[in-house]
């Protein structure tokens, strides 16, 4: 295919040519092209003697390579001058300190043209065709196989590394040219590649979907058949779900465009149907005319252009009904939606101002899409484009609860059609509406005649009918406003006093129902929560007030027996029954941010600060005491908390955790409410409580990949060691603040952290401490690529352990000294080193630091050429790990072990090992998955 733009001056996609004025200029013979080559892949940085011969001669270059490097770039030089005299353009090649630089604009070449261009059309922000116009430029700067001509491995590997980024960018121009009606386009393309590529599952499902596009089903079915076989044939496994469900839909006549039911979705990630929606209302009454304009919009949305996206933003007071009314339609129309049904609550108006994050917010739809946590992206941005890649061509409601403003919501708006985004707030949302298109649905106070709806629905008809004067006077006093009329219906069953007698009680606070369009939310409805307040017994009373001071978005029934200082279960029940308090989850309770409001009210009126203390005592000890045990069972071999824990408060009810599984249950149910807790206590005269909660979730949250969440509980337990004055702590939690960082690949950063900490790890004395930091700059040096720098932090590790009397960090490092003296190529001092710490950790009874020093043996076993031997240590390293439960690295020594299989020549043996490396990468999304597969095919 012909570029549609301007051809580069420097091409890598095919020969290696220079081109000025619109004519090729001779580049030279092929080891000088060579040289061209290995700079202008890294155009405009420096490229080191020593790399440029890497990438000409291969790990052995000639003796006299610096020479003639030199005699190649005076050539090249020459060969630019000729092309400057063409075009007028300068570009300069210079030597540095550090090697050559080849000056040039990056999109004069090809590659990095290519690269841009792909990078713009991944943007879901830029118009469709906008995205497919640079999509067919970047397909079409491609003349061949890149570097033609050139020999050697860097050329090999270059070329293998462009032809996989090739192919996404034909299968992404594919669906583009289908998403604007051109299907015909990338037929030819991509009915080549798949006979060149017939394993490459993305590649088919382009190709099917064009063929459905163009009228030709039946070659589709019979693409993909033949595709299932290869695969069976090749790697023995099936295809993934994104295929599967696209030859479904095929068989059904369903539509298979970009966009519709059968849209790509990414195929590692499972195709999850969600269903967060709250329970409905049990008597749902009234907004008649609320329900068809929403009936509507959903009608509106199935026939909407593609470019549309259906957004109707719910606003009115509080207590007004959004979220009833927002819920019961969408559960009234939850078969329109076959995909699924997203829900948050946003807290936008949560009296303690712990309003849900956009971040947050899309952790927990990726969550719910079934996205695992190791594969969610470090930045805001990319999980929004991720989150909007899985909604396309879904058919999907996302509820977007008690939002503060447009900017809280716009990062969780989908953007292809066929998902209805319903919102809900207290504010009026008009930057939706002219920026996003969204239609404003404002509710008021309920009419006379949907209000009595209501409380027959709760109270009988009967009921209402035999006192119809107080009737119509409690209608009066609640004004319409449907959370007091559902707190009076409450009251009134659950008390059986007369009607009158309820009327009468709400006609000495009218005044202020009246005003129910003016003022604070929080008191216009004091009176009517006083009812169902007023008729609890004393402890369920004080249990509610005490609620008000609990700092998480919800909490169990076991942590407010910790809150109330007793069991809690029967004032639970008597809370939820007097409606202020709802279980939304078995045995999880939350209320009103009203109701939150009053409560916490409440006991700043009734009870003393000293209560109010010692409850919030109870509370974090509850919180802290179950957290540090949880962290107990999940990682025995961990040093103890650095501030020693006060033995808990009485009554505050820790929960006994019996096993891993129970730990894992607890910390996954209650983490968002622990780090809740951690933003409470920082400051607020319990930052020990802070810092103890930082320490216990610290194991699952890294296990878990919460990257973010980890950062934000570290960041707090920094602050709050400040508060303590407390040296030793800050340095331990700059240390731990260090790890996230390295997870999100900003080495530099983690390493600055990892700096902070060491220095106060000096002067406080603490050589545990400075063992522990020289280890973690090991594992950066090592992530970087400089084995040798990692072996020296490492070295020093140890001999700070040593003298610390630590006995398993001497063993810990002296395994990591095996793993780098083994990749720096000392394989005997490797095998000693690692063998000696096998035999220590399995002494001190630490499987999985027993399990890494088999992976450094077979590893070492592999490069002194004993396959058999590598294979047997290898293969104790699955089991090791499979006792574990670490599925993850069961599977990274499964591909190793099928590795030594292959190389000890028993290939049966490897594929079955690689095989079930497979199956645990894809279960587990991970990117290894394919790199496998290359293996199996090759």
């Amino acid at each position: 295919m012909e570029s549609l733009w301007p051809v580069a001056d420097f091409r890598l996609l095919g020969a290696v040519e220079i081109w000025a004025a619109g004519q090729p200029i001779d580049a030279g013979q092929p080891r000088q092209r060579a040289v061209l080559a290995a700079l202008l892949v890294d155009a405009g940085q420096v490229v080191t003697v020593g790399e440029l011969a890497d990438r000409v001669w291969g790990k052995q270059p000639p003796r006299e390579a610096a020479g003639t490097l030199r005699a190649h770039v005076a050539r090249i030089r020459r060969t630019l001058e000729r092309a400057e005299t063409l075009d007028g353009d300068h570009v300069r090649l210079t030597h540095t300190p550090g090697g050559y630089v080849l000056h040039v604009e990056p999109d004069r070449v090809d590659l990095h043209r290519f690269r841009r261009l792909a990078g713009q059309a991944r943007q879901p922000t830029h118009p469709e065709e906008q995205r497919t116009a640079w999509l067919r430029e970047a397909v079409g700067l491609w003349r061949g196989q890149p570097l033609t001509g050139l020999a050697g491995e860097w050329a090999g590997r270059m070329r293998q590394s462009w032809d996989r980024e090739w192919l996404d960018a034909v299968v992404a121009w594919a669906n583009a040219e289908l998403a604007v009606g051109n299907a015909g386009a990338a037929l030819g393309t991509l009915t080549e590649l798949a006979d060149r590529h017939p394993l490459v599952e993305s590649l088919a499902a382009a190709l099917m979907r064009t063929l459905c596009a163009v009228g030709r089903p039946a070659d589709a079915l019979e693409q993909y058949a033949a595709t299932r076989q290869r695969l069976v044939d090749e790697l023995g496994v099936d295809p993934g779900a994104e295929l599967q469900a696209l030859h479904q839909a095929i068989l059904r006549g369903d539509a298979v465009l970009p966009g519709g039911p059968a849209a790509t979705r990414p195929p590692t990630v499972a195709s999850v149907v969600p269903a967060q929606l709250p329970g409905d209302v049990a008597a749902f009454a009234g907004r008649v005319d609320h329900l068809a304009h929403l009936d509507k919009l959903l009608s509106a949305s199935a026939s909407a252009p593609p470019r549309a996206v259906v957004i109707s933003a719910v606003s009115g007071t509080a207590g007004i009904g959004k979220t009833t009314l927002a819920v019961h339609w969408a559960h009234r129309t939850a078969d329109t939606f076959p995909d699924g049904q997203l829900y948050v609550n946003l807290r936008g108006f949560d009296p303690g101002g712990e309003v849900t994050t956009p971040n947050e917010a899309i952790r927990g739809f990726l969550d719910a899409l079934g996205v695992p946590s190791e594969r969610v992206p470090p930045d805001l941005s990319a999980q929004v484009a991720l989150y909007r890649s899985l909604m396309a061509g879904r058919r999907m409601l996302v509820l977007l609860d008690n939002a503060r403003d447009a900017a809280q919501v716009r990062p969780l708006l989908p953007a292809t059609p066929g998902t209805l985004a319903l919102i809900t707030s207290r504010n009026q949302l008009t930057p939706l509406a002219a920026v996003e298109g969204a239609t404003l649905l404002t509710l008021d106070a309920l009419s006379e005649s949907e209000a009595r709806e209501l409380l027959a629905a709760r109270l009988g008809d009967d009921r209402l009918a035999a006192e119809p004067d107080a009737t119509d006077r409690i209608l009066r006093g609640c004004a319409g406003l449907p959370l007091a009329l559902s707190i009076a219906a409450a009251r009134a069953q659950q008390s059986g006093f007369p009607l009158a007698a309820l009327a009468a009680e709400l006609d000495s606070a009218a005044d202020r129902l009246d005003a129910l369009d003016a003022g604070d939310p929080a008191t216009q409805v004091r009176t009517v929560f006083s009812w169902s307040y007023a008729t609890l017994s004393p402890d369920a009373a004080r249990l509610f007030r005490l609620l008000g001071l609990d700092p998480g978005p919800d909490i169990s029934a076991a942590a407010a027996a910790g809150l109330a200082g007793r069991d809690a279960g029967r004032l639970l029940t008597e809370l939820t029954r007097a409606s202020l308090l709802i279980e939304h989850a078995p045995g999880r309770y939350t209320m009103h941010d009203l109701l939150r409001a009053y409560a916490a009210d409440l006991a700043g009126e009734q009870d003393t600060s000293e209560e109010r203390r010692a409850a919030t005592r109870r509370l974090l000890d509850h919180y802290a005491h179950t957290a540090h045990a949880a962290s107990r069972v999940l990682y025995p071999h961990r040093d103890p908390v650095l501030i020693p824990m006060d033995e808990p408060a009485k009554d505050s009810r820790p929960v006994d955790l019996a096993d891993r599984a129970a730990a894992t249950a607890w910390l996954a149910a209650e983490h968002p409410v622990l780090l809740g807790a951690i933003r409470y206590a920082v400051g607020d005269g319990f930052d020990r409580h802070a810092w103890w909660l930082a320490w216990a979730l610290d194991t699952f949250l890294y296990r878990q990949g919460h990257w973010h969440e980890l950062a934000e509980a570290w960041e707090a337990a920094l602050r709050a060691a400040r508060w303590l004055a407390n040296s030793a702590a800050e340095a331990y939690a700059y240390h731990r603040r260090a790890r996230p960082e390295t997870r999100f690949g900003r080495y530099d950063e983690a390493r600055v952290r990892v700096q902070q900490a060491l220095s106060l790890y000096v002067t406080g004395g603490d050589l545990i401490g400075q063992a522990d930091a020289h280890h973690s700059l090991a594992t950066i040096w090592e992530l970087e690529g400089d084995f040798a720098a990692a072996l020296d932090h490492v070295q020093q590790s140890a001999g700070l352990y040593g003298a610390a009397g630590h006995r398993r960090g001497q063993a810990v490092s002296l395994a990591n000294v095996g793993w780098f003296q083994a990749r720096l190529g000392d394989l005997d001092p490797a095998l000693d080193s690692s063998t000696r710490a096998r035999e220590l950790l399995r002494a001190l009874g630490d499987r999985t630091g027993e399990a890494g020093t088999l992976l450094s043996l077979g590893y070492i076993h592999d490069k002194r050429g004993r396959h058999a031997e590598a294979a047997e240590v290898l293969a104790e390293a699955v089991d090791v790990y499979r006792e574990l439960g670490d599925r993850y690295y069961e599977a990274t020594a499964s591909a190793r072990l099928g590795d030594s299989y292959l190389a000890a020549g028993d290939a049966t043996a490897g594929r079955d090992a690689l095989r079930a490396a497979l199956r645990i990468f894809t279960d587990l999304g991970q990117s290894e998955a394919e790199a496998i597969r290359e293996k199996l095919r090759g």
